[in-house]
């Protein structure tokens, strides 16, 4: 496919015709499902969800079906970073552990499952991806009800930080994964905290509005961090679904986007379109 961005706000518009089907220039509304919505500004591109699944494909990340959307960060150094969005019908997630995570046992289960989803990686052709520690250790914002904390990769191609952010809602979780190099994920993290202040569940799936009989989770924030196996699975260090969390490494799709960027130019620029090449052709 042959993408034409602009950078300038009456060429984004005229280039929004010209975008990948399922990819809008900012600003605009990301509508996530019937669940949520965030506000996309401009300088930002959002791919809905079935974008988003061909956009994983291609760069060699496994879609777990679940993927609402992604937002992607046009930096004018030549950096990128997104954040990819996705929903789980969790039912309601006891947040009793805000206060008591053992972030360095967690840790050591984690890394337990990052053994499982190499043996996925490997069955399908990539490269390992290695967990190597906490970027962030785990913390929750009562203010907001969203469970936070970024882990440190590494493949044969170098290294990424992934930020993880859990927005719990009434009966279900939307997760944002933020994907950046290390030189970059201080703009990242700054930038997208600013872009989830204007995300808002719905009215009806907000976690404040959980009413005695909704559908519970049946873990907690610790299991949540691991994976979401449950707490049993934590205790044990059998973490059935780790690999779901950790093939996310994303390493590739950092690749991807500065290719796909690669020729915006300069600030100075910012009034010319520019050309540039994205994986496949359509």
């Amino acid at each position: 496919m042959l993408l034409v961005l602009w950078t300038s706000s009456v060429g984004a518009a005229a280039a929004q015709e010209q975008l990948p089907a399922g990819w809008s220039a900012g600003p605009t509304v990301g509508k996530l499902g019937t669940q949520a919505a965030v506000t996309v500004p401009e300088g930002y591109l959002f791919l809905n969800a079935s974008a988003t699944k061909r956009f994983l494909e291609e760069n060699q990340n496994i879609p777990d079906g679940d993927e609402l959307g992604t937002l992607i960060r046009i930096l004018p150094n030549d950096e990128h970073w997104f954040a990819v969005f996705s929903y789980e019908d969790t039912g309601h997630i006891d947040n009793s552990e805000r206060d008591s995570l053992d972030a360095d046992g967690l840790m050591q289960s984690m890394k337990e499952g990052n053994l499982r989803a190499n043996e996925e990686r490997k069955q399908r052709g990539w490269a390992p991806l290695v967990l190597v520690d906490w970027h962030q250790r785990p913390y929750y914002d009562k203010a907001t009800d969203n469970l936070t904390w970024a882990t440190l990769l590494a493949s044969d191609d170098g290294s990424t930080i992934n930020h993880s952010v859990r927005l719990l809602g009434r009966t279900g979780l939307m997760s944002a994964q933020v994907v950046a190099g290390p030189g970059e994920i201080g703009v990242a993290t700054t930038e997208f905290n600013e872009v989830l202040k204007s995300y808002s569940f719905n009215e009806g799936h907000r976690y404040a509005e959980f009413r005695p009989g909704d559908k519970l989770a049946g873990y907690g924030l610790a299991a949540l961090i691991a994976g979401g196996a449950g707490a049993a699975a934590v205790k044990t260090g059998f973490l059935q679904k780790m690999w779901k969390a950790l093939v996310l490494g994303f390493i590739a799709l950092v690749g991807a986007i500065k290719k796909l960027f690669s020729s915006l130019g300069r600030r100075g620029e910012e009034a010319q379109p520019v050309a540039a090449s994205a994986g496949r052709t359509e």
